[in-house]
């Protein structure tokens, strides 16, 4: 299985960043990292490994980029406004810098995201405010609402990284044509989120699916499970 580690000045971020690139050929999907996760997570903990078939077939390449949750949503030291603006730098980067070199290589332009656990915002927040640029949400017991990191402050930029209230009001007809998996479990402390997601997307005759596994937690086994699941459905 082919394996590169891209490093690379972020003008978006003002910063470097790093990203771990698994595959030669195939669909692209960006692997999103969870809570304080780097780059090397997703290897580090199996989920790369869960699908090196996909991968060494070359009917995937995975991009797992660095996140920088320490500098926006967990970072303690600072107003929560600063937090969504070094968000919506990320957010920014990711587009300029990684999808907008990478959506070539897909038949269709647009390219596959997901994520676990707080990956799974991610993926979720990055698929429904771009999608023209998203062709499949796969999210792994992903939570959608940011509201509990900002100390009860709210403005526009809040509500636009909040999937859990802009999808609600969402038009953009390309939001109803991604395949979009909420992947959950009776056992998962996020199965109530995406039981809410699930409903919202429902009422707006967003087609998805709610899968509900059985008996598992919150945790890296029950991912490993879902993700190659996933990826035989692209």
């Amino acid at each position: 299985m082919r394996e590169e580690l891209f490093k690379w000045y972020s003008p978006n971020l003002s910063k470097d960043i790093e990203m771990q690139v698994f595959g030669h050929a195939g669909y692209p999907v960006i692997v999103f990292p969870t809570t304080m996760g780097r780059y090397y997570e997703a290897k580090d903990f199996k989920l790369i490994e869960s699908v090196r078939w996909f991968v060494e077939q070359g009917k995937v390449t995975i991009y797992c980029p660095d996140s920088i949750n320490e500098l926006s949503w967990y970072n303690k030291k600072i107003h929560p406004s600063q937090k969504v603006q070094n968000h919506i730098w990320y957010d920014k980067m990711v587009v300029d810098e990684i999808v907008n070199k990478i959506r070539h290589k897909s038949p269709t332009g647009r390219v596959a995201v997901a994520g676990c656990s707080f990956g799974g915002y991610h993926a979720a927040n990055f698929a429904f405010r771009h999608p023209e640029m998203v062709s499949h949400m796969l999210s792994m017991s992903g939570s959608f609402d940011i509201k509990s990191f900002l100390d009860g402050y709210y403005d526009d930029n809040v509500y636009f990284n909040n999937p859990i209230d802009f999808i609600q009001n969402s038009d953009n007809p390309a939001i109803w044509n991604m395949k979009i998996v909420l992947g959950t479990s009776e056992w998962d402390i996020c199965r109530v989120a995406n039981e809410e997601m699930s409903a919202i997307l429902k009422r707006k005759n967003i087609d998805h699916w709610l899968d509900m596994r059985g008996w598992k937690e919150h945790d890296w086994p029950l991912w490993r499970e879902m993700f190659p699941h996933y990826l035989s459905m692209l």
